[in-house]
């Protein structure tokens, strides 16, 4: 396959000129590049050529949970994921009961044999080690403090599936939980969490690497006894070497908020992301966060899923491709750093640099084409166009 006259979205710049596919890779990079016999070209003129959106935190999509419990709903958020401009994710749980958990597990294994869809090279817990005062949309019935018997058990019960877990650093004995984790290789992320800017610090000393959701479910400045304590907002802008990662629907972090982080931030330590729900690339109205047969109610409306009451937000409807608009239009930033925030720096954090999450020979050819209003027109996964007859 040859893709011709696009404006190629590489790691450092935007280079005007044509790509060579062979095979599932990229062969080659030129400013021209003249089409073999019965080569497949595509006319990118006038069009973005960007690299797939990686999205390390995506509870679904197209009307199903990857938590429904059996692996067609796997299958089917997959493949939502990918034709809205998402080509590799992993695919994140809620609190729940252990069973469901494990069943999660199953099912993923399942999906990841079939290859249907996007790339799922792991997933990512969200939970159960939370505090009940920032749950936000978490089911109460399933948080929990961690024990070592508990973790070291859905560890064995997840045979190297668990990438990234997020938890909160301050309850009880979350700390030990967090140096075995770190011990076993798995990216440890605060959330959900109430802790102050001390206990953040610790839990960064001792592994924690990244926060999950910025300012969603975290702790601010609050006083205490007339002092002002910081919170886990605080400790990840004082803290260099803490990842934020932001969902970049423009609704949960407004336009403003995206600002002062991007200000404030090395832009090299933040990453994006859609924590999308079963609602993403769908329409308004009633929806489920979590498992069809047990998860909680939720309304979609105005562009977002929120709990019935509306008093806080439930995850997002976002698609890769609405990430992509929010970075490229509202936020106005260059195409190579939004390819950083939702592709590169995504790949990094998970150790898949080498294949994925850039536009450079010899990695996958995992590629969205974008038109002038940041429309995605083609994708490719794989160095295969994506045509939704055939996922």
């Amino acid at each position: 396959m040859l893709i011709k006259n696009g404006v190629l979205v590489l790691e450092n710049q935007c280079y005007k000129g044509d790509l060579r596919i062979k095979g599932e890779r990229i062969d080659e990079i030129s400013s021209s590049l003249s089409p073999y016999y019965d080569e497949e070209v595509i006319d990118a003129k006038g069009n973005l050529v960007m690299p797939g959106v990686v999205d390390l935190h995506t509870h679904g999509s197209g009307g199903y949970d990857f938590m429904d419990g059996d692996e067609e709903c796997v299958t089917k958020a997959s493949q939502s994921l990918l034709m809205t401009g998402t080509t590799t994710c992993l695919p994140t749980s809620l609190t729940s009961s252990d069973d469901d958990l494990f069943l999660f597990f199953d099912n993923i294994r399942k999906a990841q044999k079939e290859k249907k869809g996007a790339r799922i090279p792991g997933v990512h817990l969200e939970g159960p080690y939370f505090s009940d005062s920032m749950k936000g949309a978490q089911d109460p019935r399933y948080i929990i403090t961690p024990t070592p018997d508990h973790y070291k058990n859905v560890m064995e019960k997840g045979e190297g599936l668990i990438k990234r877990w997020t938890i909160a650093p301050e309850v009880e004995g979350a700390m030990e939980c967090i140096k075995y984790l770190k011990k076993e290789g798995v990216i440890i992320s605060g959330g959900h969490t109430d802790s102050d800017y001390d206990t953040i610090s610790m839990a960064y000393d001792n592994g924690m690497s990244m926060l999950t959701h910025f300012y969603s479910g975290m702790s601010t400045i609050k006083r205490v006894g007339g002092f002002r304590v910081l919170g886990a907002v605080e400790a990840g802008y004082l803290i260099d070497g803490l990842t934020l990662e932001l969902i970049a629907d423009g609704m949960h972090l407004p336009p403003e908020l995206l600002r002062l982080i991007f200000k404030i931030k090395d832009m090299s330590k933040i990453t994006a992301c859609s924590d999308s729900m079963r609602g993403a690339g769908m329409g308004d109205g009633p929806s489920i966060l979590g498992p069809k047969n047990n998860g909680t109610d939720v309304i979609v409306e105005d562009g977002i899923a929120k709990m019935p009451d509306r008093t806080c937000f439930a995850g997002s409807v976002a698609t890769g491709g609405r990430l992509l608009k929010t970075l490229l239009l509202i936020m106005h930033l260059a195409p190579s750093k939004a390819a950083y925030l939702l592709s590169l720096h995504p790949s990094i954090i998970v150790g898949l640099d080498k294949d994925i999450g850039s536009i450079k020979k010899d990695k996958y050819a995992d590629l969205l084409i974008l038109d002038e209003n940041a429309n995605i027109n083609t994708v490719i996964l794989g160095g295969k166009t994506v045509k939704r007859e055939e996922i």
